[in-house]
């Protein structure tokens, strides 16, 4: 059964087009994914991620719950804060990558990726089986509304009563958009600057009006999924199912930073990531030349010699040429050697250079 979110009649009363994304219809975009990734870049986007799930835990042991349940030491942020990190499975796959906010001394948000969230709330159920803590899905009361952009925070603060110039990068606070209390985060998955809100869901439609409002003199344009994917590929985020999978640890994404070995007492999957730290592949970042860039699935190789496979690609909007991530082996994933990409049967010259493609000023 398809899925929509509280903010379904508002795209396509902009006559978006829509996307079948993990189950849910979602917009892939409203006008142009040009002018919508240009808008993110120089102005701002409104994006509607009301299709991720939130798990919240609440009690004594929440933080060791999220301790044993994740890769990362939850236990260690700070209320207000938030971290990325990982879900593992026994084996040292990912399950999923996530935000995780600490909203009090024993009070968490677990942000988890669509198609993921139903295992995350599962799996967050099951390991904490044995703490004194709560496990409450929210995914279907919350909405999630992002701005992203440099001209975001005069947009958002146009709307709120939250001081933005003393709301950290991973930070989040308890905020009022016009009578509406939200939590408003900044993180992002954009490249630029730009908040997150959580908003009740019956909420969210007069939110967005209100933000799209507030936006007009800015430039702000309602933003869909082909532009999120082409921005986060300019800064060389991960997407789970392309990048981040059960088949492969964090070390293979150049993500074994998240794995806290340090932290107190066990974790799901220690044993075997410990043992994953050297893979044979490893992610790397494409340069490509020309216009014909590579796409997911298509081989990496180095002469004659398939060394790798592309797991996700586009000519960059911001940049001109095109850009790639791939896992190759680790012979040719020093920045600087020059491999080939089978695009439909044609060699295209790539290079491997350090990631992220863009880095805003």
């Amino acid at each position: 059964m398809i899925m929509h979110t509280a903010l379904y009649g508002v795209h396509k009363g902009l006559n978006a087009l829509f996307t079948d994304f993990a189950g849910w219809e979602m917009p892939v975009r409203y006008s142009s994914e040009l002018a919508e990734h240009r808008a993110v870049r120089e102005a701002a986007g409104l994006f509607d991620l009301s299709h991720m799930g939130e798990i919240e835990l609440t009690g004594p042991q929440a933080a060791q719950a999220l301790d044993y349940a994740f890769v990362g030491k939850l236990s260690a942020v700070k209320p207000g804060r938030a971290r990325y990190t990982m879900m593992c499975a026994e084996d040292g796959g990912v399950i999923d990558d996530l935000v995780v906010y600490r909203l009090a001394d024993e009070q968490y948000l677990v942000v988890a990726n669509a198609g993921n969230a139903p295992v995350v709330a599962e799996e967050l159920v099951s390991r904490a089986a044995g703490f004194d803590v709560e496990v409450t899905d929210r995914s279907a009361d919350t909405a999630l509304i992002a701005v992203q952009g440099p001209n975001s925070p005069a947009i958002v603060g146009s709307v709120t009563d939250a001081d933005l110039a003393s709301l950290k990068y991973y930070a989040s606070v308890p905020a009022h958009v016009k009578g509406h209390d939200v939590l408003l985060a900044r993180t992002g998955y954009t490249g630029e600057d730009g908040f997150e809100l959580y908003v009740p869901a019956p909420e969210a439609v007069e939110v967005w009006r209100l933000l799209t409002d507030a936006g007009e003199p800015h430039g702000l344009l309602p933003a869909g999924l082909a532009c999120r994917d082409t921005l986060r590929l300019e800064a060389g985020m991960p997407l789970y199912g392309n990048e981040l999978s059960r088949a492969r640890a964090p070390f293979s994404a150049g993500l074994g930073r998240v794995v806290k070995f340090d932290k107190p007492g066990d974790f799901v999957g220690r044993t075997a990531l410990e043992d994953r730290k050297e893979p044979s592949q490893v992610l790397v970042g494409l340069k490509g030349q020309g216009r014909r860039a590579p796409r997911h699935g298509y081989k990496v190789l180095a002469g004659s010699t398939e060394v790798g496979e592309v797991t996700s690609g586009a000519l960059s909007p911001t940049l001109g040429y095109p850009i790639a991530m791939a896992y190759v082996s680790r012979e040719s994933s020093e920045p600087g050697a020059e491999l080939t990409v089978d695009v439909r049967g044609r060699a295209e010259p790539v290079e491997v250079v350090p990631m992220p493609f863009y880095r805003r000023s």
